[in-house]
């Protein structure tokens, strides 16, 4: 089966699922091939104007489509799977994006056949720059090319094994928040330096964007690149380490590991 050919059921319509549908538009999938369920189906009248199906109930949404997608809060996996299993049939394909809920419960609550993969992007995906990490079951190597190349047209694509997908969570998913924060930390500064707001956030994005091409297109580490910034009893090496005096890479450090203890906890 080829991506263009996939019909689609994105479950759970809101900020990820949202994210994801709107990414699959972007990458040339036809609208109509994808449908995408929430309640109040009224705040998905804008996907509906792009013409992607709209269903207020979830057993409707997926009866027809190839692959699933969860996207919905991890308290709501039990109903919802136990709601869908009778639509669901052997060559199913399930994505859940929910955080926690293991390969081995969700195959608790499925029928036989039904291929259930885990599945970690981003909120990056409606720009298709999500960084993506997959946990596959076992089966068809050409299956889990289909689910990988499908999620190659929404960013980047990892596969990992299952037990460190909380740790992909907390990197990846949210990591984009962590990025954000740092982001908005340094269009503060901009402001308080002199420049307005809309310059501050123009010049702190294209500087980031502008480091991590450094990072993707070279592979060089982040310090090499920090080295050729600093200069003896210069301006940078002046600030990164006040930064460092203040706690800068140990508060993001501990803050990573909070959100990754919180996770493995369920606390």
């Amino acid at each position: 089966m080829q991506i263009n050919q996939i019909n689609i059921a994105i479950v759970g319509g809101g900020n990820l699922g949202r994210s994801v549908a709107e990414g699959f538009l972007k990458a040339g999938i036809d609208p109509s091939k994808i449908v995408v369920s929430r309640r109040r189906v009224h705040l998905l009248e804008d996907l509906r104007v792009k013409g992607i199906r709209i269903e207020k109930e979830n057993a409707i949404a997926v009866k027809g489509q190839d692959v699933i997608v969860l996207a919905v809060k991890p308290y709501q996996a039990i109903e919802l799977l136990n709601e869908l299993k009778p639509c669901l049939k052997p060559g199913h394909i399930l994505l859940s994006l929910m955080t926690g809920i293991s390969l081995a419960e969700l195959n608790q609550h499925v029928p036989e056949g039904v291929l259930v993969f885990r599945v970690m992007p981003n909120t990056a995906v409606s720009l298709q720059e999500s960084m993506t990490m997959i946990a596959a079951p076992d089966c068809d190597p050409a299956l889990q090319k289909l689910v990988g190349d499908l999620f190659e047209t929404l960013g980047k694509v990892i596969f990992i094994n299952e037990e460190l997908m909380a740790a992909a969570t907390v990197l990846g998913a949210c990591g984009i928040a962590f990025a954000l924060r740092f982001i908005r930390a340094a269009i503060q500064g901009g402001v308080e330096i002199g420049f307005g707001a809309d310059v501050a956030q123009q010049i702190v994005a294209q500087t980031v964007k502008g480091a991590t091409e450094l990072i993707l297109q070279t592979g060089r580490h982040p310090e090499q690149e920090i080295d050729k910034v600093t200069t003896p009893k210069g301006i940078t090496i002046s600030g990164l380490n006040e930064m460092e005096h203040q706690g800068f890479s140990s508060a993001l450090i501990r803050g990573l590991l909070v959100s990754y203890n919180k996770l493995n906890n369920g606390k």
